[in-house]
């Protein structure tokens, strides 16, 4: 491991240790005890994820997950996993079907934290605990994992100011704002606006459904021809699908110059993005520490074990108090930090990012 991903490991550990320090109550308070008797033999741990538009969770997140849960559970596990592709209703009859199939414990990243609560419900009521991953769902869960989402928006909102410097106070940016489905859409706002308000003029606002890059890219077009793209000097987008709608979008305008946009998730695109100097910046979530986290709940409360060893802080939903929690810290990623992640795990290596197309701008920025 080299001094930069060593540092960011280190970083990460911290992190989630003040986390644990600053909680009120352990797991055990929060309702994180046994919740079955001791399982015996191999387990079955459902997977559902809730999209694959974004890449990261058939890239990263579900290979990440399923290789934790057979570390620890053993290679006789069996994980069954599902993508609802953006489907509430789909990933339902997902969880139905985990249900069928009598899985031990569910790890489920909803499409829409609202409407999963009753399946949450019938899951808990068969005695199949279930682990909120990277969004907090409603209804009965038993444990949660995430990065600091309010810390994400804010990061985005620090980095675009300060690109912007003097230009902030000369313009009006358009703000991107993911799906009011996702209750982490919500906390990347909040933190976006705790930074920018009274510090750059918002001349438009979407909250764009589904976080398709196809609807950032009409709110895009709209907010063109609404502020005059003269008056528009940066682009606040909540992640890096949209800001590829987002920069088509301007390109199609004909800024001589494209203005800052952000995003977040680290995609490959975006990666590539940054290195031409069409995107200004990503948000870089450990994939590893989140995915490690979920499986290693998710593995003991299939063997009725108590998470207080676990997980040291406790967030509450819109339904449910003190659930235990694992939050990850992220990580700003501008073209001067890539070099830093290539070829870390739950990272993109050099030939991924350094194509034919990109070999240039790679070498100039000092990919190794």
């Amino acid at each position: 491991m080299n001094t930069h991903l060593r540092r960011a490991a280190v970083a990460v550990a911290a992190m989630s240790m003040a986390a644990g320090l600053a909680a009120c109550g352990s797991a055990k308070e929060a309702g994180g005890g046994d919740t079955k008797k001791d399982k015996k033999g191999p387990l079955t741990i459902g997977l559902l994820l809730p999209e694959n538009q974004t890449a990261r969770y058939e890239r990263f997140d579900k290979p990440l997950i399923e290789k934790k849960i057979k570390e620890l559970a053993g290679a006789d596990t069996v994980v069954l996993y599902e993508n609802a592709k953006q489907d509430a209703s789909v990933q339902q009859q997902q969880v139905d079907t985990m249900i069928t199939k009598k899985v031990d414990a569910l790890i489920v990243d909803s499409v829409d934290a609202k409407s999963i609560a009753s399946s949450v419900k019938k899951a808990n009521d068969k005695g199949i605990p279930v682990v909120a991953y990277d969004r907090l769902a409603e209804g009965p869960i038993k444990a949660y994992t995430s990065v600091d989402n309010e810390r994400v928006g804010k990061i985005q909102g620090e980095s675009l100011l300060k690109e912007l410097g003097d230009k902030a106070s000369e313009g009006q940016i358009v703000m991107m704002n993911g799906s009011v489905t996702d209750p982490n859409a919500k906390m990347y706002k909040d933190g976006a606006h705790s930074v920018l308000d009274g510090k750059v003029k918002v001349g438009k606002e979407y909250d764009t459904k589904e976080w398709k890059p196809e609807n950032a890219n009409e709110n895009m077009k709209g907010a063109i021809s609404s502020l005059g793209k003269e008056n528009i000097v940066g682009v606040y987008s909540a992640n890096d699908g949209m800001a590829g709608g987002i920069i088509t979008a301007l390109k199609s305008a004909g800024f001589d110059k494209l203005p800052p946009v952000t995003g977040q998730d680290a995609e490959l695109s975006a990666v590539q993005r940054i290195l031409s100097d069409e995107q200004f910046m990503s948000v870089y979530k450990p994939y590893k520490p989140e995915a490690d986290a979920a499986a290693e709940m998710a593995v003991a409360l299939a063997k009725g074990k108590s998470l207080d060893g676990i997980a040291k802080s406790t967030v509450d939903s819109g339904t449910q108090k003190k659930i235990p929690s694992i939050i990850v810290t992220p990580f700003a990623l501008t073209k001067a930090d890539i070099g830093k992640y290539v070829g870390q795990e739950g990272f993109f290596n050099r030939d991924e990012i350094c194509t034919e197309k990109y070999k240039a701008q790679c070498d100039s920025a000092g990919i190794k």
